[in-house]
């Protein structure tokens, strides 16, 4: 007894938690399985692991700031025909991010852009990498309150820590001259140092509706499409397939209603 407490008090200090919550448990499983003592730590030493794996995962996903953690086994490739599968499985695993490289994915609404940019920030971040999910209008805003703040430079400089920043719905919302100037130094700062994940339901064409100048659009789609993934994601909107499946349900149910009560009525 005066050992296991001996051994919960340095497990403490030395800052082990799971190893401690789990010792009486692990002795008593060892000692019933007569394993050798080699496998007992082990074994208290693997779940002091995953313990802190799965910790820092969430804290990951947490820091990301994703509306919704998806991920890619629950999306429906087959309804997104001009999406190929694989260069998607590819860009998952994380390869593009060590390579400071971008991604865009061009598409118009309700295709799955932003399912397909969240669970590839996932796979990141369940790769190790720093990420961070904002919308456009959203990241604009922030560096516009920072720089009224004057505070930009700390923002930035924030930003760059992140090993990829996925900017989603990049077209919705037209800049102002500061907000796209803004925007633009932000692509430039991460030029071939850190990367970017954009989904937007324009052609590069359109680009310069959003920013308001040919030139500086330019400047911005050199930058951005130097090293960089596209995906092709136009088809059917997945929101307005599902809500007419769930018309066509409810309809079925309410046909199905009203053939029963037709059918007490006669009786």
């Amino acid at each position: 007894m005066e050992t296991n407490l001996l051994l919960k008090a340095y497990l403490k200090k030395l800052r082990l938690p799971t190893m401690r919550r789990d010792l009486e448990k692990a002795l008593a499983e060892a000692t019933q399985a007569n394993l050798p003592y080699e496998r007992f730590l082990l074994g208290l030493v693997e779940q002091e692991i995953f313990s802190r794996e799965e910790n820092t995962l969430r804290s990951r996903l947490a820091r990301a700031k994703f509306p919704l953690v998806k991920t890619l086994d629950t999306f429906d490739f087959t309804q997104i025909p001009s999406l190929d599968k694989q260069s998607v499985l590819q860009l998952a695993e994380g390869d593009f991010i060590r390579e400071a490289k971008n991604c865009v994915c061009i598409g118009n609404s309700g295709t799955g852009k932003t399912h397909i940019a969240t669970a590839i920030g996932v796979a990141a971040c369940q790769a190790g990498f720093k990420v961070r999910f904002a919308t456009a209008a959203g990241l604009v805003n922030e560096l516009l309150e920072a720089r009224k703040d004057s505070r930009l430079a700390r923002l930035q400089n924030s930003l760059m820590r992140f090993d990829l920043v996925i900017l989603d719905e990049l077209g919705y919302i037209p800049f102002d001259a500061t907000g796209a100037q803004l925007l633009f130094n932000f692509f430039a700062e991460r030029y071939e140092r850190r990367s970017l994940l954009v989904t937007t339901n324009l052609d590069f064409g359109g680009w310069t509706s959003i920013f308001g100048d040919e030139s500086l659009t330019g400047a911005l789609l050199d930058r951005l499409t130097h090293h960089c993934h596209i995906l092709l994601m136009n088809g059917e909107s997945y929101r307005f397939r599902e809500s007419q499946k769930e018309k066509n349900r409810k309809g079925v149910k309410n046909d199905n209603a009203t053939r029963k009560a037709q059918k007490n009525q006669g009786e």
